[in-house]
């Protein structure tokens, strides 16, 4: 997979971890944030068997708006037979992934590692 170049932004940071594509999402992820995150992440989820790690560790607010940019992601990857994971470990945004039954479409693990030593994110619905 070619990597698109990285978009520059403060509420995103892009990497590489066995053969995966790291998003790195830092800060607030409100409408704003998404509005920075969405095109770089609507292209990179449109490659054929892209494998995707999207990394929530850095995250210190989270709303609606990164349930949609996750929800969106793991549809488009899905839909082009690539692989999504996903990282979190903070508990509130553990909390409203549990509450919104996103946690069962795309289970947050606590590392990269751990996320690539599980299966990727399956299909079905809330």
């Amino acid at each position: 997979m070619q990597q698109d170049p990285a978009p520059l932004s403060r509420h995103l940071r892009v990497h590489r971890h066995r053969d995966h594509l790291v998003l790195e999402f830092l800060g607030e992820i409100d409408i704003a944030a998404a509005v920075e995150i969405a095109p770089y992440l609507d292209r990179v989820t449109t490659h054929a068997d892209a494998r995707i790690v999207i990394d929530l560790r850095s995250v210190e607010f989270f709303d609606c708006s990164g349930l949609r940019l996750l929800y969106r992601a793991r549809s488009r990857v899905l839909d082009h037979g690539g692989q999504l994971h996903l990282v979190c470990t903070h508990p509130l945004t553990l909390r409203v992934l549990k509450i919104t039954g996103l946690s069962r479409l795309l289970p947050p693990h606590p590392t990269p590692d751990a996320a690539l030593g599980q299966p990727e994110a399956t299909s079905g619905t809330l």
